[in-house]
């Protein structure tokens, strides 16, 4: 989408909107983020944060320090240069997060609330696995667990993110929300609504299906854990995740390593290129893999 056709508006004297598109894509995520990347790496005074979404960018800035109408121009300069590039690419990370699928934790939280759901026999694995024209939970944990998925965004509680499964639209997992919210959702719960996968990183309510959850934490205030030196905050737009189904052993082995403050998230740095990437996903998903296990 070329900037004429991108809608710019102001959020009050502090913000500036940007929408890309009218939904969801892969593309218009990416030009979300490589927007993000260049106006951060230009470290303008005044720009005091930049938040790429799932197909629009929002920037806080000072207007003491700088005039609207001056980041309105740049803005749009660094969207004609992201759309002119002839291989769009982001720097970023692949990594692991570890999942027990069918855990006795969300099913007993699924159970309590069927009255809100729209098939009250059954749990939400047999849900998604039904509306997605699969054979069974195994073959919907396989089709979620098999490819990797891209954060498209980081929001609405502290530190959750919403994944965008790399596959062709075709092939997507899609499941619809809830007909009510529950009032009560397990901590590091993997939740699905739409086409949108996203962990919970606080105990809360919440109307995504529930597919299973992780132990390890994603949001530290703390800041225990070596992989949140940095930030309380692990998940960053851009980042590429691989769920990997586990057994209720190795998700308490795993907890008592987080509990001791030793366990350590498996990732490694990538380069995504979209263009690449959209000439053969499944062949570039197995280069990702092979970045971060090794093989």
């Amino acid at each position: 989408m070329s900037s004429n056709t991108s809608r710019y508006s102001w959020g009050a004297d502090e913000h500036l909107v940007v929408q890309l598109a009218e939904s969801m894509s892969l593309d218009a995520n990416f030009r979300a983020m490589a927007m993000s990347s260049e106006l951060g790496e230009r470290q303008v005074p005044g720009i005091i944060d930049i938040c790429p979404s799932n197909a629009s960018l929002l920037v806080r800035f000072d207007p003491d320090q700088l005039a609207p109408a001056d980041l309105e121009t740049m803005v749009r300069e660094v969207e004609a240069r992201v759309a002119v590039s002839s291989s769009p690419k982001i720097s970023t990370r692949i990594f692991e997060v570890p999942v027990w699928y069918g855990d006795p934790f969300t099913v007993e939280t699924g159970a309590r609330f069927r009255d809100r759901h729209q098939r009250p026999e059954g749990d939400d694995l047999e849900f998604a696995a039904i509306e997605n024209g699969l054979d069974g939970p195994a073959a919907f944990i396989k089709a979620h667990a098999d490819s990797p998925w891209i954060t498209s965004m980081v929001g609405f509680v502290a530190g959750l993110p919403f994944l965008f499964q790399m596959v062709p639209q075709e092939r997507q997992l899609e499941v619809p929300k809830y007909v009510r919210p529950r009032t009560d959702t397990p901590k590091q719960t993997i939740g699905h609504g739409g086409c949108f996968t996203a962990i919970y990183s606080v105990r809360g309510a919440g109307g995504y299906q529930m597919f299973g959850i992780t132990p390890v934490p994603i949001f530290d205030p703390e800041q225990k854990l070596r992989d949140f030196k940095d930030f309380m905050i692990f998940f960053r737009p851009g980042d590429i995740v691989k769920f990997r189904s586990i057994d209720e052993v190795e998700y308490y082995a795993i907890l008592s390593e987080v509990e001791a403050g030793t366990y350590r998230y498996r990732q490694a740095p990538v380069e995504f290129v979209l263009n690449e990437f959209h000439e053969d996903p499944d062949k570039y998903n197995a280069t990702l893999l092979e970045a971060l296990y090794g093989n």
